[in-house]
């Protein structure tokens, strides 16, 4: 009896040791859990505060304004309308600023975002026309990059640059071969004969696919339309000009879509006479790209502390 009485003691010591340091785990991974909110609270106030951002501020010493255009045109891009048309108001109203050069670096993209780009472009240009725009071509401006250059006084390329592609695409795929090898039915209800304008799992429509090609045709006058009026006279008469084409930068200059070659460095020293380079294209704040790590960073750190979460807490934290 005397064993039997101290076998119970000694699993019921054994028991509460082990809830005890269960508790005392619990307690620490709380504790640190509590810090991190407080960690990452001070973090978002300290970079709210402060409003760090990347945009320069306005100084009034003679320098070149810069402003890129980096990527795809697009409304959720860096290179959207909002954000370059932004960037180029703040350099063409900077004092100090005696003229801007737009660095493109693009395949192109939406027709409606270059489209805002280039409007936006005249209008600074006819505001203050003491001061030139210049845009300056390094890798490639093609398609909507072009519809943006067009509305420069001037445009510089490289001599290997890619220039060109004046032409519009819609594309798409057609799985309706796939589907009957899979045994899959489309089951598509639309009001509206062409609700389902070239549904990609439905047979091909004769009269949609040539609805598309007079869409497409019809903002392709528009480019070609947009680089008339910026390029005029200087435009080669090649019957390839507008057929979708790419030239190298050198070719270019020889068909009139640029002017010259040059570079960032050789326009702001040899052209505008004003050697320093002033970057005003706007970035994300310090404060917005903090915030966008914090989902991760904070995840990653409940996860560390409380494993046992598992992946229910991983789709909330990505």
């Amino acid at each position: 009896m005397s064993d039997e009485n101290n076998q119970w003691e000694r699993k019921l010591l054994e028991k509460l040791a082990s809830e005890a340091l269960v508790e005392q785990r619990r307690k620490r991974r709380w504790g640190i859990f509590f810090k991190l909110i407080g960690l990452v609270y001070v973090g978002i106030l300290i970079a709210s505060v402060l409003g760090l951002t990347a945009t320069p501020s306005l100084e009034v010493s003679r320098h070149t304004a810069l402003v890129d255009l980096d990527g795809v045109i697009a409304s959720d891009s860096l290179a959207s309308a909002d954000r370059i048309n932004s960037s180029l108001r703040t350099a063409f109203e900077s004092e100090g600023s005696v003229g801007v050069i737009l660095r493109i670096n693009s395949p192109g993209g939406s027709p409606v975002q270059a489209g805002l780009i280039n409007d936006e472009i005249k209008r600074l240009r006819a505001k203050y026309p003491e001061k030139p725009f210049y845009a300056v071509v390094e890798e490639v401006c093609a398609s909507g990059g072009y519809y943006v250059a067009a509305a420069a006084d001037k445009i510089y390329v490289d001599k290997a640059s890619l220039v060109g592609s004046i032409g519009v695409v819609m594309n798409g795929f057609g799985f309706t071969g796939t589907m009957e090898k899979l045994g899959v039915e489309r089951r598509l209800i639309t009001a509206g004969e062409n609700k389902g304008f070239l549904d990609p799992f439905s047979e091909a429509d004769p009269y949609q696919t040539e609805f598309a090609k007079q869409m497409a045709e019809e903002i392709h006058q528009q480019f070609i339309q947009i680089v008339k009026e910026g390029r005029g006279e200087k435009l080669a008469q090649n019957p390839e000009l507008f057929s979708g084409l790419v030239w190298t930068g050198a070719k270019s200059v020889e068909l009139g879509l640029a002017d010259e070659l040059g570079s960032i460095d050789t326009v702001a020293r040899d052209v505008l006479k004003a050697e320093d380079i002033l970057d005003y294209t706007e970035q994300d704040s310090f404060a917005e790209r903090f915030a966008e790590r914090v989902g991760v960073v904070f995840g990653q750190g409940v996860r560390s502390v409380f494993p046992e979460f598992g992946a229910r807490q991983t789709l909330g934290f990505q």
